[in-house]
């Protein structure tokens, strides 16, 4: 037969037991207190909360949205500026973006403290608020409509991106048929610009105030450069010249052009010679050259190509630009007012085949290009050599005028073929001058070549034809 034994409890046991229904009890008390205290606050946001270091504990949600309200005025006069390479192309308004607080978002979120749809969690919440455990901290920050700033960055595109230009280089017969230098292309940084506006936007919130946002680009490299797409060494541009036609009759005008284009695409390789007249060939109307004024037998006589000598002349200045060493050069019988439209007396060339040419040399380490260019708008031509630099140093001194006279009395001439009571000026005066620049080059190893222009330019006087013929 068993015995009936009792079996004792440890006092651990006893005090376990007690400390459970005391937990129990607790919990108990606690959710009860939670609760009536979640009834009370009925819509009211839970206590210790707060938006933007205020308190809106036991304020409802309309109460909370009044007293953040004031902040949103600050923001209603400031104003985006967008900068592109330091110029503003685009100014943007808080209305025109919708600048303001995502306040009622902040709100929304600070309501849901002690009341996620989480248990545990909204327990947890409610003792920490209720009992001031724990401050629940919200932030606002701004919101705008960022389309505003895509429509700047598409247009900014369309202004500004370009792609890059591969070099383009084909000859034919010695004539450059086909030309084009590489050029960098630029490509806005959409991208970042977003970026960096929402990150400046937002220091608006500290310091309510106009800002500005740089537009930035990168540059985009070619495939193909210049150097890359010939054998001639010919890499970048080396030196260039320009002239001034302005107030040239419209026969002058023609013969510039028509004078310039034979020059384009021309090759003058390395260690030869350069000839403007035997580039230029014949000028005269069979060639399609037009009646202008030339310097002939002493006098302004209207001839076909008058006008040519503005080619050699821009010519000229591009050699001296880059440099050449000028083998030979003429200057003006008088001064001729289109050679001073943008520049001081002596820096002109004539040309009178077959005696009187303009000759350069190519001293350089590569063939050298002529590409030329007329603006017929502003009256311009342009030369422009490209090869390659070595470095050598130019010094071009300003012109030195003097013995300056005054142009002779006017003259006055019969023409029989003229109704009698017409004049006409077929002759215009100009102040003679002596004019002279000093044209020094150094070259890398130390060389120094000294070379002295002069230009002697005779007083001119203006001739009328006075009509003699009786009806």
């Amino acid at each position: 037969m068993i015995p009936n034994i009792k079996a004792e409890r440890s006092p651990f046991y006893h005090s376990l037991v007690a400390g459970a229904f005391v937990f129990i009890g607790t919990v108990a008390l606690i959710a009860l207190f939670t609760t009536i205290m979640t009834q009370r606050l009925g819509s009211q946001i839970f206590p210790n909360v707060y938006i933007n270091s205020h308190n809106v504990g036991n304020l409802t949600k309309d109460q909370a949205t009044k007293l953040l309200s004031r902040s949103n005025a600050l923001f209603a006069k400031t104003s985006v500026t967008v900068l592109y390479k330091s110029d503003p192309i685009a100014t943007l308004s808080a209305q025109t973006i919708n600048l303001k607080l995502n306040t009622q978002d902040v709100i929304e979120q600070a309501y849901l403290i002690g009341r996620v749809d989480r248990a545990p969690s909204r327990f947890i919440q409610k003792i920490n608020t209720l009992f001031g455990i724990k401050k629940y901290e919200f932030n606002t920050s701004l919101t705008y409509d960022e389309h505003r700033f895509d429509e700047v960055v598409e247009t900014a595109e369309d202004s500004y991106n370009k792609p890059a230009k591969n070099a383009l280089f084909s000859f034919k017969d010695g004539r450059v048929t086909k030309f084009q230098p590489e050029a960098n292309g630029v490509q806005i940084e959409s991208k970042s610009f977003l970026t960096d506006t929402r990150a400046k936007i937002q220091t608006i919130k500290s310091s309510p105030k106009n800002i500005t946002v740089e537009l930035k680009d990168k540059v985009l490299k070619p495939e193909i450069t210049l150097a890359q797409s010939n054998n001639l060494g010919i890499e970048e541009l080396i030196g260039e010249g320009q002239s001034n036609y302005s107030h040239s009759i419209p026969g002058r005008e023609h013969n510039v052009v028509l004078g310039t284009s034979k020059f384009n695409g021309v090759l003058i390789p390395k260690g030869e010679t350069f000839s403007f007249n035997s580039t230029v060939g014949d000028i005269s109307s069979l060639t399609g050259y037009q009646p202008a004024y030339i310097i002939q037998n002493g006098r302004t006589v209207l001839g076909d190509g008058g006008g040519v000598c503005q080619v050699s002349t821009t010519l000229f200045r591009a050699a001296i630009n880059t440099g050449l060493p000028i083998l030979n050069r003429t200057a003006h019988a008088y001064r001729v007012s289109y050679y001073e439209n943008d520049s001081s007396p002596g820096f002109d060339a004539t040309v009178y085949s077959p005696s009187v040419d303009l000759k350069i040399k190519n001293d350089t380490a590569a063939a050298i290009l002529i590409q030329t260019q007329v603006d017929e708008v502003n009256k311009l031509v342009y030369f422009k050599f490209y090869g390659k630099k070595d470095n050598r140093k130019i010094e071009i001194s300003k012109s030195e005028v003097w013995d300056v006279s005054p142009p002779p009395e006017a003259s006055y001439e019969d023409d029989p073929t003229l109704q009698r009571g017409v004049t006409k000026q077929v002759d215009y005066s100009a102040w003679g001058a002596k004019a002279r620049f000093n044209y020094k080059v150094t070259y890398p190893n130390k060389e120094v070549k000294n070379e002295m222009f002069y230009s002697v330019y005779r007083p001119w006087k203006a001739v009328f034809l006075v009509g003699t013929k009786d009806i």
